[in-house]
């Protein structure tokens, strides 16, 4: 079936009196229509409801992806929604439309939205933090803390305000924007590197982790490597995520320890 282009969404208005759920009957009949007219008919059905997906995609607009992108998505995802629908099931077809459509859109804006993109666990982590935090905010009647939205969402507070801070990579600031000293974020960011001082870096870093136990280096390639959670590496390792924090905690003690004699020495 073909698709209709952005530019032909004028013409759309003079289908959208058509009886969708009829055509689709027609479609679904036994013995089938003809070829040519299947392909008529979801063309027809598909055109009485570009309108909708238009709108779906619009509200979104203006959020990092251009407009145009955002309305081709939701025509696809009404294309194949139009292919999967069965006349006389569920609440009908518009019911059925809706929510696949838009589910598109975010999956979209998930994949192909951000600038630099963060892990999809802080994806998704971010999207439930707001919600939840809404909900704490009114039932507590107050502002809520880390330690109590990370229990809401059965993660560590440190996934919390990772979560908050990969929101920065979606439209991170140009670092041609100016300062309030003059000049741009950019040239304040330059910082001349000694070389050899960050070879040193690199094998002070190693030689402290080499002397970790197998455990504890596991533990480090899990959070740092792999960004896990805490619960995940607790699941790993058969302890509570409280335990891994502690762990954690105590081996990052040691390192920073261990890196701290080294820079004096």
């Amino acid at each position: 079936m073909t698709t209709i282009p952005i530019s032909r969404a004028h013409e759309t208005s003079e289908a959208r009196g058509v009886d969708v759920e009829d055509l689709l009957l027609r479609f679904a009949a036994d013995p089938p229509p003809p070829p040519h007219e299947q392909e008529r008919i979801l063309e027809a059905v598909v055109t009485s409801a570009l309108p909708l997906a238009d709108s779906l995609a619009v509200r979104l607009a203006g959020r990092g992806v251009e407009t145009d992108d955002l309305v081709q998505v939701a025509r696809t995802a009404l294309v194949a929604a139009v292919q999967r629908y069965r006349p006389g099931s569920g609440r009908g077809f518009e019911a059925f439309v809706v929510p696949t459509i838009r589910g598109e859109l975010k999956r979209h804006f998930r994949d192909c939205g951000w600038t630099v993109r963060p892990p999809r666990r802080l994806q998704e982590l971010r999207a439930e933090l707001s919600s939840a935090e809404e909900c704490l905010r009114h039932r507590l009647g107050r502002e809520v803390t880390d330690a109590e939205l990370a229990a809401a969402l059965r993660c560590g507070p440190e996934d919390v305000k990772d979560a908050r801070h990969c929101g920065s990579g979606y439209r991170p600031t140009s670092l041609d924007a100016p300062t309030p000293g003059g000049g741009t974020l950019g040239g304040a960011l330059t910082a001349a590197e000694d070389p050899y001082a960050a070879s040193d870096l690199r094998s002070t870093v190693r030689a402290a982790v080499d002397r970790l136990s197998p455990r504890e280096r596991l533990i480090i390639e899990l959070r740092f490597g792999e960004e896990r959670t805490q619960s995940e590496i607790g699941e790993v390792l058969g302890v509570s995520q409280m335990q891994v924090s502690r762990l954690l905690t105590a081996i990052l003690d040691r390192l920073g320890t261990a890196l701290g004699a080294q820079t004096a020495a």
